[in-house]
């Protein structure tokens, strides 16, 4: 199917409800090119080509999505009965789980076709995506580049053509750093708007969001809409929306305000030149079409913003090898642990 590129999710899902083409016929034309391009860019680590085939002749529900090929990032928080959840990590090279994300089972009833689970780093831990157990994954707009990370599989899966949305998680960029890296629409969506569990609940204190990286806006809402609500057990919950999440994206958003700061949060110094010419060339869009752009200085101690994040997440992760020797049934060796995760390990143990 050559033009299975051209087409957004919503776009082959359509080609679907008319009969225009089957999904065997998109299901084929996203593993020949997971088959041609992913020995070189290192995006899907595990291939689930013969259940997705499986899930075809099966019968797929009705969904938004119908036949429409679809990958799950390799964290946990998708995780699929009976496939190997790795995580990018040695820790979890021989953990496969008995129970599926109920993510993935909403995924399944909007439709989707999961044909297979992509890179991340060490348990999604970094702003890159590599990891001792499966290398590296380049992003294929430049493969001597990294795609970002922490959800960077899942970013190249999209930009590299094998799917035309791929399932992401964030807790400090991992949706919006691969996103920016790979020319995709990224969005966190606020805490608990999408299910964490079964085996999740708070992840970073609530930070931990799931979502996905898509070629379009209206994708991303309609996947929303396919995904949105609490599940049983939920720590949290979002409040319903006023209405569909793609009906809001085809309304015309007025005039907005919008928050612009040029100094970076996360380090001392000016912004690269390439970056601060981008930024001066969005904000001048956003007055071309109307919005205001403020200047945005708050009286924040960030030092102190980002001690605080940092000890949330150490304090978690760092509680992570009770659980890893309850899931494996051993405890887990230092030589085990990925090095990010051995200092953000120590970070935490005053």
């Amino acid at each position: 199917m050559e033009e299975y590129e051209q087409y957004d999710a919503l776009g082959l899902a359509a080609l679907v409800r008319t009969g225009e083409v089957c999904p065997e016929a998109l299901l084929e034309a996203a593993i020949a090119r997971i088959e041609a391009h992913n020995p070189l860019l290192n995006a899907v680590v595990t291939p689930m080509f013969d259940q997705a085939r499986a899930a075809i002749r099966a019968g797929l529900p009705s969904g938004p999505f119908q036949g429409v090929p679809f990958v799950l990032k390799d964290l946990a928080l998708a995780a699929v009965p009976g496939i190997p959840t790795r995580q990018g990590a040695v820790l979890f090279e021989d953990f496969v789980p008995r129970y599926e994300a109920e993510i993935v089972t909403r995924y399944r009833r909007a439709g989707l076709v999961v044909v297979g689970k992509t890179a991340t780093p060490e348990l999604g831990l970094a702003p890159t995506t590599e990891s001792r157990l499966y290398g590296v994954t380049r992003n294929p707009w430049d493969v001597g580049r990294s795609p970002g990370g922490s959800s960077g599989g899942s970013a190249v899966a999209v930009a590299a053509g094998y799917v035309p949305m791929a399932n992401a998680s964030d807790g400090g960029g991992s949706i919006r750093i691969p996103a920016a890296w790979c020319g995709l629409f990224g969005l966190k969506p606020t805490r608990a708007r999408t299910p964490a569990g079964p085996a999740h609940g708070i992840g970073w204190a609530g930070l931990e969001c799931v979502h996905a990286l898509t070629r379009s806006v209206r994708d991303s809402a309609a996947l929303l809409d396919a995904t949105q609500g609490a599940d049983v057990g939920a720590p949290f919950v979002a409040p319903p929306p006023v209405r569909p999440y793609l009906e809001e994206a085809q309304r015309p958003p007025g005039c907005l305000r919008i928050a612009l700061r040029t100094a970076p949060l996360t380090f001392h110094g000016p912004l690269h030149l390439d970056c601060r010419r981008a930024l001066d060339d969005v904000v001048d869009l956003c007055a071309e079409l109307g919005h205001i752009i403020d200047n945005w200085h708050y009286d924040i101690n960030w030092e102190q913003v980002r001690d605080a994040t940092r000890l949330v997440v150490a304090t978690e992760v760092r509680s992570r090898p009770a659980v890893v020797g309850v899931l494996l049934t051993r405890w887990p060796t230092p030589s085990a642990l990925p090095d990010g995760r051995r200092d953000i390990q120590r970070r935490a143990g005053r």
